[in-house]
């Protein structure tokens, strides 16, 4: 076959194979065209690995060679093409068997894509841990570390519902970072900070950076270390880089990076990052149950007992290990008690509540984040802040830490 007719054959094979990926992903041909190149790619990439599994090496051949001509960055996908024409000319004994160590690593990314897609998530699910969302949460990212995979939810009227999903690498030692320089990523609730333009960094972080804020409260308190967890792209000559091969930070290719342009508010904190070991799932309807669940009510009556005046009530919404603006729960108590003890009347209003549930933790802990207008006879305030919340020992939640964001 003459080089022009070859790539004749390839453009109408990457058609034809576009189609049958998009009637397998359920979407119309025109949203597989206007998608993401990331999407793309990794369609075709498994819709080959299928034909592969079925002996149909010349189909799998000419859909790799379709993906390397839309995506010649993508190294998973020249090791594989490489791997099945070779096949074409003599026996092999199985793919990546060179032994080098970017062999192994391109493998171990082929296999973390493959078992999601054999296995993806019920995209009629919701996380458990979007407990309640406020109106101007507009997005929520979600990382499920072992799945390497990063979730986007919206905010459809309170609703959390899939957006979409894509592959990403953690760090190189895995998950539950303390140190600096352990290189393992956080697990936790987190909030992006800012953006970094790509003409501020190194090509090592791709089309750009969103800073996260590690460590939190809950990291300080457990007096874990380290700085610089960014979500952020890949170099310009590489699409991916493997499951685990950062220093602690989210890495995806460029095209996600940049499309989570669209997911993220900047401005006061207001887009939560939740990097989970494992992500767990619920129906709508067990999470619509649940916004009225015993959680919700406690956090309401934290309110009321601020309200009331009766300090001892409201003292009792805070743990005898809690921490906050630089007091312990003694020096905390011993301050309430004085600044509120003659004020004539306090009203708390609470606007805009977040309720996230903390991953990875050996008590339930929730991270809540409002908006509150405090007025009483000689003060009043308007503030964003955001609380801690743990399951005590005697079943009870109670705050263990409270600050201003």
């Amino acid at each position: 076959m003459t080089s022009v007719l070859r790539k004749v054959a390839c453009a109408t094979f990457l058609f034809f194979s576009m189609v049958q990926v998009a009637g397998s992903a359920e979407k119309p041909m025109s949203d597989l065209l206007s998608s993401s190149l990331s999407f793309r790619s990794e369609k075709l990439l498994m819709s080959a690995l299928e034909n592969v599994a079925k002996s149909k090496i010349d189909e799998a051949i000419f859909q790799l060679e379709s993906l390397r001509a839309i995506n010649p960055s993508f190294d998973l996908a020249k090791l594989v093409h490489a791997d099945l024409t070779l096949s074409k000319k003599q026996r092999i004994s199985g793919f990546w068997n060179n032994g080098s160590k970017n062999t192994k690593a391109l493998r171990d990314e082929m296999l973390v894509r493959w078992a999601y897609y054999k296995a993806p998530i019920n995209k009629a699910l919701v996380p458990t841990a979007l407990v309640k969302l406020p109106k101007e949460q507009q997005y929520v990212l979600l990382v499920d570390q072992s799945r390497q995979r990063m979730f986007v939810y919206k905010n459809s009227n309170g609703l959390p519902v899939y957006v979409d999903d894509f592959y990403i690498s953690i760090g190189k030692k895995g998950t539950g970072k303390r140190l600096e320089g352990d290189k393992k990523t956080p697990v936790g609730v987190y909030f992006i900070t800012r953006f970094i333009a790509s003409s501020k960094l190194p090509d090592l972080y791709g089309s750009g950076a969103f800073p996260i804020n590690y460590p939190n409260a809950w990291d300080a308190r457990k007096k874990r270390t380290g700085t610089g967890i960014w979500l952020h792209g890949t170099p310009e000559k590489s699409f991916s880089r493997p499951p685990k091969d950062s220093e602690g930070c989210v890495v995806m290719s460029n095209d996600v990076l940049t499309r989570l342009t669209d997911y993220v508010t900047i401005d006061g904190q207001k887009t939560p990052v939740i990097l989970a070991d494992t992500l767990k799932w619920q129906t709508k309807e067990e999470w619509q149950s649940n916004q009225n669940a015993s959680f919700y009510k406690r956090h309401n009556q934290w309110r009321k007992d601020w309200e009331s005046g009766d300090i001892a009530a409201y003292l009792g919404n805070y743990s005898k290990a809690f921490r906050g603006s630089g007091k312990d729960y003694k020096a905390w108590a011993k301050y309430k008690r004085r600044v509120n003890g003659g004020k004539r009347y306090i009203r708390v209003n609470v606007a805009d509540r977040s309720i996230l549930a903390y991953p990875g933790q050996d008590r339930p802990m929730m991270v809540v984040t409002f908006s509150q207008d405090y007025s009483s006879d000689t003060y009043e305030s308007i503030s964003r802040k955001r609380q801690y919340w743990r399951l005590d020992t005697d079943g009870q939640w109670r705050i263990i830490f409270e600050g201003s964001v």
